[in-house]
C-alpha cells in the first residue's frame, strides 16, 4: 500500500459521512419517509442501500480521490493475482463457518438472529423480492462498504497506526455504523477485521468484495430456503 497526501481533513469528513450525516439524515429520516410510501422493509432497504451505495462512492471520489488526483487503485480497486485465490477462498469458508457458529450461539443463549429484513423477505418469498435482496446484501453493499471502510478507512489508518490498530479502528467503525441492529454488531466486528486482513494480504479491495458478497449471498439464500 503506497504512500498518500490524505489529511485529517478527509478522514473527519468521511468518518463524519458515516457516523453523523448517514444516521441523522439518511435512517432517520429519508427511511421514515421511505416506509410510509413503500410500507415494505425490503424495498425501502433495496433502495436505501442504492442511495448509500451511489453516497459513499461519490463521496469518496470527491472527497479523496479527485482532489489530489488519484485513481481507484489508490484504495486497492485493482486485480487479483492467481496467488490470492487461496487467500479469498479460505477467508471466505472461514467466514461462513464464523457466521453459522454466531447464530447458532445467538439462538442457544436465546436471542434473535433475525432482523426486520430478514423477516421480511421471509414473509414475501417471491423471485422478485428474492432478487431484489439479493442484489442489495450480495452486491450493492460489500462493494460500497469495502471500497469505504476497507479501501478508505482502513488504508487511512494503516498508514498512520499500522495494520493491528487500523484493523481493531476501521472495524469498530464498521461495526457502530450497523447499529441498531444490535444482534450481529459482534459479527459485523469480525467481518471488518477478516475482510481488512484479506485486504492486507492480497493488497485488493476486490478480494475483500468478494469475501463479504458470498457471505452476504449464502445468508439471503439460506434466509430463503430456511
Amino acid at each position: 500500500m503506497t504512500g498518500n497526501r490524505w489529511t485529517w481533513k478527509e478522514f473527519t469528513a468521511l468518518v463524519g459521512l458515516a457516523l453523523i450525516f448517514v444516521p441523522l439524515m439518511i435512517d432517520w429520516q429519508l427511511t421514515v419517509w421511505l416506509d410510509s410510501i413503500m410500507q415494505n422493509e425490503l424495498y425501502k432497504g433495496t433502495l436505501t442501500g442504492l442511495i448509500l451505495a451511489i453516497l459513499f462512492t461519490s463521496c469518496i471520489y470527491f472527497i479523496a480521490l479527485r482532489p489530489q488526483g488519484y485513481s481507484w487503485q489508490t484504495i486497492g480497486v485493482r486485480r487479483i493475482k492467481t496467488t490470492d485465490w487461496k487467500t479469498i477462498v479460505f477467508w471466505t469458508i472461514a467466514h461462513i463457518f464464523i457466521g453459522i457458529f454466531y447464530i447458532i450461539i445467538l439462538e442457544m443463549v436465546g436471542f434473535e438472529s433475525a432482523n426486520s429484513k430478514t423477516e421480511s423477505i421471509q414473509e414475501n418469498q417471491t423471485l422478485f423480492a428474492f432478487t431484489i435482496a439479493f442484489i442489495s446484501a450480495a452486491v450493492l453493499s460489500p462493494i460500497y462498504e469495502e471500497l469505504f471502510y476497507r479501501g478508505f478507512i482502513y488504508t487511512w489508518l494503516r498508514e498512520r497506526l499500522g495494520i493491528w490498530s487500523s484493523m481493531v479502528i476501521s472495524s469498530l467503525i464498521f461495526t457502530v455504523v450497523h447499529i441498531p441492529t444490535y444482534n450481529t454488531l459482534l459479527l459485523n466486528f469480525l467481518v471488518g477485521i477478516i475482510c481488512a486482513w484479506v485486504y492486507e494480504k492480497t493488497e485488493s479491495v476486490v478480494s475483500s468484495i468478494i469475501v463479504h458478497a458470498v457471505f452476504n449471498a449464502i445468508a439471503v439464500i439460506l434466509t430463503v430456503l430456511l
